[in-house]
């Protein structure tokens, strides 16, 4: 079938930012400290805070935009200067529209890549919010004049939940639809910990959604770390990639969010949306038996879940359709993860084959309609 749906709207697509993105629009006292791609005896090396990165080789950021790429092709992309091998429409505004257009999608809410290395590397409050706030001014300058086609999304680090909070609303007013929160936090107070309060009824005021989304990991926190030889375990640690969001989602029950705050909306992004329907029939039994004594929620978590949440799914997941009509018609959404490798690039075809079976109602809640209701798009 032909995707006859006007308002198709994938909701996470990828940029990859210029290398110079951070020294450009940092504030000027932290210009010294910014996130850069320096030379070093011929070598690019990825530096954070001034230093070199702990845990990434900036050869696998060569290949971020490697979607659809053979193994073969992707080792030849890591041996190039970064971003030489972008693909069209991964840094340029107007060619993103460009490939939109050829793909019949109508509006795109985007996330960064080089944005998505560096949180799991810093320790300083301060210089973690000039991060974000840089790559802010910078996605929301991005998408201007798209014509409200191309959907800015902050980045917000929650080291300081006032300066998070305020940093949210100022990233709003500067044309960012929701923002997207790391699946850990500097301080490992949890997300939903009463401590992160002010962020939170920022959030609720504003009215915009607030995404969990897949990040870098330090080595020390990731589940799979528990296993040695991991290292060369690629195909391991992107299947166990969700594992993180899912941890973050399921404290925001933990700690009792959604009664403190019964307007938040929150998105779980790139970590699979099979999983929901299972989960939510899981974290319903526990909260009914004694454990459940452990949770400040009035509901069972299915209730807020329903009321305040939706998930994005990837089009490949072909249990999604039944899945939809156990949780609800109008929480999912649907996404390319553009241009990144982890991703095949035939996704417009899966798209189809994955709406076919769905009744009209489903199939234009997932494509679009459900999406451009959170984000107010």
């Amino acid at each position: 079938m032909a995707l006859s749906y006007a308002n198709i709207i994938d909701a996470d697509g990828h940029v990859l930012e210029p290398a110079d993105t951070w020294e450009r629009y940092i504030e000027p006292k932290f210009r010294d400290r910014a996130l850069r791609i320096r030379v070093d005896d011929g070598r690019e090396v990825l530096e954070i805070n001034g230093k070199p990165s702990r845990f990434f080789d900036v050869r696998v950021l060569n290949a971020l935009g490697a979607m659809g790429k053979t193994s073969a092709e992707i080792e030849q992309m890591m041996a190039d200067p970064y971003p030489s091998n972008a693909p069209y429409g991964s840094m340029d505004p107007r060619e993103r529209l460009a490939v939109m257009d050829e793909q019949g999608i109508a509006k795109a809410i985007l996330y960064p890549s080089l944005g998505l290395v560096w949180e799991c590397e810093l320790d300083d409050a301060e210089l973690s919010l000039a991060y974000a706030q840089a790559y802010n001014r910078w996605i929301c300058d991005f998408c201007a004049d798209s014509g409200g086609r191309l959907i800015a999304v902050a980045h917000i680090s929650l080291a300081d939940p006032a300066a998070a909070a305020d940093e949210l609303e100022r990233s709003v007013r500067a044309g960012a639809k929701g923002a997207f929160l790391a699946p850990y936090t500097l301080t490992r107070v949890p997300h939903a910990h009463p401590d992160h309060d002010a962020f939170w009824a920022r959030a609720q005021e504003l009215d915009v959604p607030i995404a969990i989304h897949p990040m870098a990991e330090n080595p020390k926190i990731r589940t799979y770390q528990r296993f040695d030889g991991m290292s060369s375990a690629s195909w391991m640690q992107n299947a166990l990639g969700m594992q993180g969001p899912q941890q973050a989602f399921y404290g925001l029950f933990q700690w009792g969010l959604f009664d403190r705050f019964p307007k938040v909306k929150i998105v779980v992004l790139e970590s699979g949306a099979g999983w929901i329907g299972a989960s939510l029939d899981r974290m319903d039994t526990i909260f009914s038996t004694t454990l459940g004594e452990s949770v400040p929620l009035k509901e069972k978590p299915s209730t807020y879940f329903k009321r305040q949440c939706w998930i994005s799914g990837d089009p490949d997941e072909r249990a999604l359709a039944h899945i939809i009509d156990y949780v609800g018609t109008d929480r999912f959404f649907w996404a390319t993860d553009y241009p990144h490798f982890d991703h095949p690039g035939n996704f417009m075809e899966e798209l189809e084959e994955l709406v076919a079976p769905m009744s009209e109602v489903n199939r234009n809640n997932l494509l679009g309609e459900s999406a451009a209701a959170v984000y107010g798009i």
